[in-house]
């Protein structure tokens, strides 16, 4: 379903209880492909990711005193929050909804109960795919946080926005993620990737050049970070970093974390950060490949974050001809990104599905992106804001 679709299927949404006649604003917030740098935002390191043309879109107009009602248009069931925000995010269902009742709870927190008690209609559309590491939840969050906030009369700059949408998502699903997802949905330019340094938060953009191409194909295989090892993870490499005497693997050297599997992997992805977005920079193409697939294996035997689907599902876009693939997000399922030749991109994509077939796990979706500008408001399709 396109944008303008989208958008009409919202107001219809709306319209069936009556409230499609109300006055409506809209928010947009896309999805990220981290082409690398995973497992590294948590440590204050760097990480080079893209905004894509895959988003979720938030209608909101004014609803019954005292809720917060959410509808959406792919996902089942109604959301129904008291608008001062106490209701516990993670005891709500459907399990959608607490990212609803996480985004509320952090705006009253800033601006006050009184600010949403009117009531707030919201209906949701995303296009971007469920538990497939391209961020999904954080474009939700960062949408709803742009939505209600406005509704609170409470501005944000982008970084007090990212913050508020991370802990939004903590809220709704416990698991204490870094902030690159956020920063990537609200920074996104488009034809760049964003250069992030996750201690000082600067973000730089890296134009990516006009010969190459991102692909992105789930393994088939649902990620959710919620019961995987992630928090586990990042205990890990914080252990690593106090036993050193230091805050963080952001300061560790190679030599440093030699013997300890979870810390050499944060450093050593930090320098393939740097490396690739230096490549991308002067047009060395020829290193891109060999840092993609390095920072693959490190995050497979490393870090124990990979998964079979995931590992041959690399290897299928290597001998399709892709410069490099790698698992993207945090792994334990999800997708592989891959760069390629732009002239190839489509032939490579199409023998990579050949080649990896259809895994039983579940169903398989592969695409090109490209980078977008990041979340804000957006025209109502009539024209209006």
């Amino acid at each position: 379903m396109d944008g303008t679709a989208r958008a009409g299927a919202m107001r219809a949404a709306l319209a069936a209880d009556g409230s499609g006649a109300r006055p409506m604003r809209w928010w947009r917030a896309p999805g990220r492909v981290n082409l690398i740098g995973d497992h590294t935002d948590y440590a204050e390191g760097f990480v080079l990711p893209m905004a894509i043309d895959r988003d979720c879109l938030v209608a909101v107009c004014a609803g019954t005193a005292g809720r917060v009602r959410a509808r959406s248009l792919e996902l089942p069931g109604a959301v129904d929050v008291a608008a001062d925000g106490s209701d516990e995010p993670r005891r709500i269902e459907p399990s959608w909804g607490r990212f609803v009742a996480g985004a509320v709870r952090v705006v009253t927190d800033r601006v006050g109960h009184a600010e949403l008690a009117a009531g707030i209609e919201l209906v949701v559309s995303s296009t971007v795919p469920a538990g497939s590491g391209l961020s999904s939840s954080s474009a939700l969050t960062v949408a709803l946080v742009l939505a209600l906030a406005e509704s609170g009369g409470l501005v944000l700059d982008a970084t007090d926005t990212a913050r508020s949408a991370l802990d939004a998502e903590v809220l709704a699903t416990g698991v204490p993620g870094g902030l690159m997802d956020q920063l990537c949905s609200l920074h996104g330019i488009a034809d760049h990737a964003l250069l992030i340094d996750c201690r000082s938060l600067e973000v730089a953009p890296i134009r990516i050049p006009d010969d190459l191409a991102v692909l992105v194909m789930h393994s088939g295989v649902p990620r959710t970070l919620a019961g995987s090892a992630y928090a586990e993870r990042r205990a890990a490499t914080e252990d690593a970093a106090a036993q050193l005497g230091i805050t963080t693997l952001r300061d560790a050297g190679p030599d440093q974390v030699c013997d300890n599997p979870f810390a050499r992997h944060v450093v050593s992805e930090n320098a393939r950060v740097l490396a690739f977005a230096d490549a991308l920079r002067t047009g060395n193409h020829d290193a891109l490949g060999p840092l993609l697939l390095a920072s693959h294996a490190s995050l497979r035997d490393d870090f124990a974050v990979s998964t079979p689907e995931l590992d041959a599902l690399v290897e299928a876009f290597v001998s399709a001809g892709a410069l490099g693939a790698r698992l993207t997000g945090a792994g334990f399922g999800g997708c592989v990104v891959a760069v390629a030749p732009a002239a190839t991109a489509d032939e490579v994509l199409t023998a990579t599905v050949a080649a990896y077939g259809i895994p039983s796990s579940g169903p398989v979706a592969a695409f090109r992106v490209t980078a977008v500008g990041g979340a804000g408001p957006v025209s109502d399709p009539d024209g209006s804001r």
